[in-house]
Parts: C-alpha cells; sequence; structure tokens
C-alpha cells in the first residue's frame, strides 16, 4: 500500500511548480492524516464486536456516527474563515498557500467517510479468515489509484483533483469490490457474541486506541509547522516528504516486528533477536545502497521526475532515515513483549512522549536557527529514540498480576 504514495509522488513531480505542489500536498496530506488515523483501528473494532447479527448492526451504526464526527472538524478547518487562520499560524502560510491547503482539506474530507466504511468491512473479511482477499482488494486499490493519477495528468486536470480524484475512485472501487466478496462469502461465527453490545462498550474501546493513531500521525505535522517557517522552507518539505515516504517502504517491514511475539511466543529470545538483527542489517544496507549509488538518480529523478533541488535533500535526509529501522525494530522488540504480557501503558506513554520530544527539539532548533530539512530529521529520528527507551523501560520491570488487558 506504501507505494501508492511513491506515486502520487511521481505525478506531483511532473507539474509545472513540482516543489510547491509536493510541499501542498504534504501539508495537506499531514493535516488529513490526523484526523484518518483514527480510523486506523476500525478493522479491529468490527472484528472484536461485530459477531453477531444485532452486534453487526450496532456496530455499524458506530462507525458511520464515529466517522461523521471526526470528519467534521476537517471540514470546518477547510471551509471557515477560522480554519484558514488556524493553517496560517500553524504552518506560516500567505493567504495564497493556506487557501490551497484548505482546498485539499474540503477534497479529502469524503475519503473519511469512505475509510471508514472500506475499515469496516475489512475487519469483517479478516474476522472470517478471509485475508487472501484483502490482499486481492488492497492490488486493485493501487492498479485503480495509478491508472487514475495517470488519466487524470495526462488530461491536464490540476494536482489536487488528480491526487484526491484517483484516491477517491480507488476507494469506491475497493469498496464495491469488498462488499461484493462480503455478501458472497463472509458467514457470521458459527458462536455468535456480543449479542446486547452497548455503545459505551464500542466508545470505551474506540477512544484508546484511536488516540494510540492519532499520536502517530503528529510526528510529520508537528515538524512541517516548523519548518514552514525558515528560508526555502517548501523545497524542505517537499523533500523530506519523498524521503520520509521512500523510507516508509522499510520501515514498514520494521514494524511488522510488533507482531512477532505475539504470533510466535517469548521463547528462544536470542534466536529471535538474532533473526531480527539479520532483517534490520540487511533493511539498513538496501537503504545505504540506494542512498549512496546511482539507484536513487535514476529512480527519483528518472523515474519519478523529482526536480534535481528537491532530490540533492531528499537525498541528505534518507541517509539519516537509514538509521530508522534499527530504531525501530528495538523498538517493537518491546511492543511485542509488552503486548503478549498485556501491559501496554509503557506503549502509549512512549508514543506521547515521542511527539513531545519532536516538539520540544523542533522549536529548540528553530529558536537557534538551526532548523532545517536535516535537523528536521534528526529530530523525527530521536523522538522514536526516546520512544523506544521508554518502552525498553516498561518492559525491563516485572508484570504484576496478570499485566494489563490489551
Amino acid at each position: 500500500m506504501v507505494l501508492g504514495v511513491q506515486f502520487q509522488n511521481a505525478a506531483l513531480a511532473r507539474y509545472p511548480e513540482a516543489v510547491t505542489e509536493l510541499a501542498l500536498f504534504a501539508l495537506g496530506y499531514g493535516t488529513f492524516g490526523f484526523f484518518r488515523a483514527s480510523l486506523n483501528f476500525i478493522a479491529q473494532l468490527s472484528n472484536v464486536f461485530a459477531r453477531s447479527r444485532e452486534g453487526t448492526h450496532r456496530c455499524h451504526r458506530f462507525v458511520i456516527a464515529a466517522s461523521v464526527v471526526i470528519m467534521l472538524p476537517l471540514v470546518l478547518l477547510g471551509e471557515s474563515d477560522a480554519g484558514a487562520l488556524l493553517i496560517a499560524w500553524l504552518y506560516g502560510t500567505d493567504e495564497v498557500l493556506t487557501a490551497r491547503v484548505q482546498e485539499y482539506l474540503i477534497y479529502l474530507a469524503p475519503i473519511i467517510l469512505l475509510g471508514a466504511q472500506r475499515f469496516y468491512y475489512t475487519g469483517l473479511l479478516v474476522q472470517a479468515r478471509l485475508t487472501g482477499w484483502v490482499t486481492n482488494l488492497n492490488v486493485l486499490f493501487l492498479a485503480v489509484q495509478i491508472a487514475g493519477l495517470i488519466v487524470g495528468f495526462s488530461l491536464g486536470f490540476r494536482a489536487v483533483v488528480v491526487m484526491v480524484g484517483s484516491e477517491t475512485f480507488a476507494i469506491v472501487c475497493q469498496l464495491a469490490a469488498t462488499l461484493w466478496v462480503k455478501r458472497r462469502y463472509y458467514r457470521l461465527p458459527e458462536v455468535e457474541e456480543h449479542e446486547h453490545l452497548t455503545y459505551r462498550e464500542l466508545v470505551g474501546f474506540f477512544i484508546p486506541v484511536s488516540m494510540t493513531g492519532v499520536m502517530f500521525a503528529l510526528s510529520r505535522p508537528v515538524l512541517y509547522a516548523f519548518v514552514t517557517r525558515v528560508p526555502a522552507g517548501l523545497p524542505a518539505i517537499a523533500a523530506m516528504r519523498v524521503a520520509f515516504d521512500f523510507s516508509m517502504l522499510f520501515q514498514q517491514a520494521a514494524n511488522q516486528f510488533r507482531h512477532f511475539f505475539v504470533t510466535f511466543g517469548l521463547d528462544d529470545l536470542p534466536g529471535k533477536r538474532r533473526f531480527m538483527a539479520i532483517v534490520g542489517a540487511a533493511l539498513t544496507a538496501i537503504m545505504l545502497v540506494f542512498a549512496v549509488t546511482p539507484l536513487q538518480t535514476w529512480i527519483w529523478r528518472d523515474l519519478m521526475r523529482i526536480p534535481d533541488d528537491v532530490r540533492v535533500l531528499s537525498v541528505q535526509v534518507f541517509l539519516i532515515m537509514c538509521a530508522m529501522p534499527a530504531v525501530i525494530i528495538v523498538r517493537n522488540y518491546f511492543h511485542g513483549r509488552l503486548m503478549v504480557e498485556r501491559r501496554t501503558s509503557g506503549m502509549a506513554v512512549g508514543s506521547v512522549l515521542r511527539v513531545v520530544t519532536i516538539y520540544l527539539g523542533a522549536q529548540a532548533c528553530f529558536s537557534l536557527g538551526w532548523l532545517d530539512h536535516v535537523t528536521a530529521t534528526v529530530i523525527l529520528l530521536l523522538g522514536f529514540v526516546i520512544e523506544t527507551l521508554v518502552v525498553l523501560q516498561a518492559a525491563a520491570r516485572e508484570p504484576r498480576g496478570h499485566g494489563e488487558r490489551v
């Protein structure tokens, strides 16, 4: 799924004002991502609670209501004068750029509703162990999105129409196909549960996990809010978006270790650590090969058409991001242990302190005149290091009783 972002960046890089378009999309999509992040656990919500006819109906109504509640502030941010003032204050943008960011938010708002439905039905497919279909549906999404980007750009549509239109159409197609799969193959569990499900139970589950997603989504917007205020801020943001998005191809692989111990248990920890170290070393080596060889020129300049001034900055950012897989794998080693031991409060504290660290670091560097694309990336990495130290300490403490419930 991360590949779709690379194609979006490649399409934006082909517009005449590529640097501005990349930066605007980073600001608009980063703001939108703050709201959409709260939807990330809807699939888990439906998987857990939609296990009876009544539970399914109530869970679905809750998802619809929650997505509307999440979308409304985004609409106000994009439509109102107060929203314009807030965006200008957060990112330091002028009136023209602020209006462009608001336009992105208005176009993106309906994706909140569509995305919530997609996650809800995906959770049902996972519940019924139809995960092969989930993969096929994601491939369909990517194929339609790429086709939309190519067609939209070829027809000369504006960047906001091409970016958001292709993603919206892809989600609609994926959702329609998901509904077909659900009606044809999905069956409720043989032993029905949550027949008397209450909205209070749903809220009690949804609020904590949605906050976890929101905290993760804050990292980039916090940095962007400071970087837009420095000289040459737009090229720096464009470069950070290109490098961050490309590094996610490797970071997502490292992220899978969060589920490692849930699947394989806590036995033979030395052997598991060796395996994780090998994977981390391999990911880092591949990233370094990309960063220091002509491969980055071929992909970013020749294939994606990233402007040379942005590409040079992106390489510098990406070199620093080569340290990220190692940090993520160490963090997820302790995340996995905490989840198996049902002691997840340390994970929540770590995510909050990561965002606080990023904010304080960006504020300090901005005040001292040191903030640029390089120091901003170092600050991002430092935030994850602090989070790792927090979960390390949490895992080192002896569990009390049966531990906390996930």
